[in-house]
């Protein structure tokens, strides 16, 4: 969920803690359940290279899978708490969710802070603007605790929108930024970062298993990682520059031919996306190659032939990441099968690509920030 413009506003050893939020399994409990997890455990053992988490405290917080479009977990905000349902997203840094004020029509069916009811509540003169790929916000900034799970920060800067467009049919209420402090609109510290500076996180990474199928397991762990959410081992890839998400990627192909990415590109490991995207151009080239028949802005094949599709492969750091046809289709409302393809919207002097969902159900995601690094190992 990459944010691309600013507005203004002229106004105002180990221990894993999981947290059960509305009621949803855990990937160890669904493993359990299936008599599955002693077998994971015994082909998977532990291999974590040059991290260490013992002695560590990890936080699990259980994610909601919505449509396999996007998923949300619950933080609270306030003396007494209220409860809000969040995107994680690892595309932008900054927190914010709807203020009691916001009249917009998106706000009126979401949760929305309410203020006066907090006793620890502060309110600062700053306002800002986001601009995302689904949406946008303008809203004010202000203090008050925020918990994630069993993780508390208290005074933590956030935003309050005080108007939105875009997010009208989105079953979420904010989002919660996770990526580089220099990429806060607000230029407030997030809420990773101050957490870490603070103590409560004993390591600087947080890591993302995203279920598939609307199945119940997703999570994002704080402080550590869990392994028994990945086979094999983490390969781990250098960041293009410390200060955002970004790997590069050697080249993308497809029956053995590069389609895109010849020379080199980089790519954005986006949890807050539900798409892949990419210049165009090349979206456009992928699209002919899959086979699709275009309505609109959308790409649709025939649902009989999603199993038979190739599938596409990202070369990172010299290791190959297949995404199966089945990853990169979804249905809609009506049965209908489409491609997660889409061109991006931001043009770029380099050939750039996002990496959301579908390539990252597949694979399970640590972000180093300690060493600016991001660990990929296909998940279980």
């Amino acid at each position: 969920m990459k944010w691309l413009v600013l507005f203004g506003l002229v106004a105002f050893s180990e221990c894993i803690v999981k947290v059960p939020l509305r009621r949803l399994k855990t990937m160890r409990k669904t493993l359990s359940g299936k008599n599955k997890l002693n077998d994971v455990l015994k082909e998977y053992p532990y291999r974590l290279p040059q991290i260490s988490f013992r002695d560590s405290n990890v936080t699990i917080v259980p994610l909601r899978n919505m449509r396999d479009i996007f998923y949300v977990g619950n933080i609270t905000i306030g003396t007494p708490p209220q409860e809000f349902q969040v995107v994680f997203d690892t595309a932008s840094s900054d927190l914010w969710v709807p203020s009691i004020f916001c009249k917009s029509s998106s706000c009126s069916t979401r949760a929305r802070f309410r203020h006066r009811q907090s006793s620890t509540f502060r309110r600062v003169n700053k306002t800002f603007g986001i601009l995302y790929g689904a949406g946008k916000m303008k809203g004010v900034v202000v203090h008050d605790t925020v918990r994630i799970g069993d993780l508390v920060s208290t005074d933590q800067p956030f935003g309050l929108s005080m108007v939105e467009s875009g997010f009208e049919h989105r079953q979420f209420d904010g989002v919660l930024g996770l990526n580089y402090p220099n990429l806060s609109v607000s230029k407030t510290i997030p809420i990773f970062d101050k957490l870490t500076n603070e103590g409560a996180i004993s390591e600087p990474v947080f890591a993302f298993y995203l279920s598939k199928d609307e199945q119940e397991g997703s999570v994002v762990m704080f402080g550590g990682v869990d392994h028994r959410y990945y086979k094999e081992e983490l390969n781990w890839v250098p960041l293009v520059k410390a200060g955002d998400w970004s790997v590069r990627v050697d080249r993308i192909t497809m029956r053995g031919e590069v389609i895109a990415c010849a020379d080199g590109c980089t790519a954005l490991l986006d949890t807050g996306s539900s798409l892949i995207q990419g210049p165009g151009r090349l979206v456009d080239n992928v699209q002919n190659l899959i086979g699709t028949m275009p309505q609109g802005s959308t790409h649709y094949v025939p649902c009989s032939v999603v199993n038979i599709l190739p599938p596409i492969i990202f070369t990172i750091n010299g290791i190959n990441y297949p995404v199966p046809g089945r990853a990169y289709i979804l249905k809609d409302s009506r049965g209908r099968c489409y491609t997660n393809f889409k061109k991006k919207t931001l043009r770029t002097s380099t050939e750039s690509w996002v990496l959301g969902e579908p390539f990252l159900r597949l694979y399970f995601s640590v972000f180093d920030r300690g060493n600016d690094r991001i660990g990929l190992a296909r998940a279980v």
